[in-house]
């Protein structure tokens, strides 16, 4: 029994990865109907310079807010830069330009840190079941869901950027600004993405460090529905949980084989995702 909380527990602390980098891939998606393949290297980034930072500084704590800020700050740069020239043509020019970012940023990320692997430590202490540093895993993504709902369900910018997301010619009829509200997106989404890339680096940072948990992270926000933020994060706990049990039970080397088998069991019975809205359809 002792083992069987001990992998729940532990596939928490895993599942609140996969929900941040969830998240940050449906807060831009509700809004563009693009899926921005380019998170991952926006997060390593973020994470390479945390990295540098707890190293000159000798604070993980100043590192871990330089993330956050980096990842804000490019997050607008791509969307200003790079996804607002191609807005209104098709959405596979913004999917390809995200792939492009991708890429890039892996290279840039090699050539300036090199490819080898550099230590990168947790916030807190790892040992023992649901160490500290787990805990903080959970509780920081939770925390970021709480104060999501928070914006978007009680301030005058959370109200702004769901009318740009969901009908955005009406906003800009009343006076939306509905450019600034994806640029704000972005920068947000970015910036969980960054949170979800500094929880995933330890111990060990690289530059495909994230490739696997973003691929997880994917698989999440399909479970939980596309169109419902806070479906992906509980997606993201599920599927930690779920392969936290694989792993265990039926060998490391079923993982990926499993998150695969889950995605098709959840769009066998719930094409949307397991918290998606009914869809209206026209006969």
């Amino acid at each position: 029994m002792d083992h069987f909380i001990n992998l729940t527990l532990s596939g928490l602390a895993n599942g609140a990865i996969y929900a941040a980098l969830a998240l940050s891939l449906i807060i831009i998606y509700q809004a563009t109907r693009v899926v921005n393949f380019a998170q991952p290297a926006l997060a390593l980034i973020s994470a390479y310079v945390a990295y540098t930072v707890t190293g000159a500084t000798g604070s993980y704590w100043l590192g871990f807010g330089s993330a956050l800020v980096t990842g804000l700050v490019l997050g607008v740069l791509t969307e200003r830069l790079l996804i607002r020239p191609v807005h209104n043509k098709s959405p596979l020019s913004a999917i390809v330009i995200t792939l492009g970012v991708l890429l890039t940023l892996q290279g840039t990320a090699g050539m300036i840190w090199s490819n080898e692997p550099h230590s990168f430590g947790y916030a807190l202490d790892y040992r023992g079941m649901f160490s500290p540093a787990d805990a903080f895993a959970v509780g920081s993504v939770l925390l970021v869901a709480v104060l999501l709902l928070a914006l978007y369900r009680w301030t005058p910018l959370g109200l702004r950027m769901r009318a740009a997301a969901f009908r955005p010619e009406v906003a800009r009829m009343v006076g939306v600004r509905v450019g600034l509200m994806l640029t704000v997106g972005w920068g947000i989404a970015s910036l969980v993405g960054a949170l979800g890339g500094v929880l995933a680096a330890p111990p060990f940072l690289s530059p495909n460090v994230l490739d696997t948990a973003f691929v997880y992270g994917i698989t999440a926000a399909v479970v939980g529905g596309l169109d419902n933020p806070f479906g992906a994060i509980f997606g993201g706990f599920l599927l930690g949980v779920s392969l936290s049990y694989v792993s265990s039970y039926a060998g490391p080397e079923l993982v990926t084989l499993a998150a695969l088998v889950i995605l098709v069991l959840v769009l066998s019975v719930r094409p949307d995702g397991l918290f998606s809205r009914p869809q209206a359809r026209k006969v």
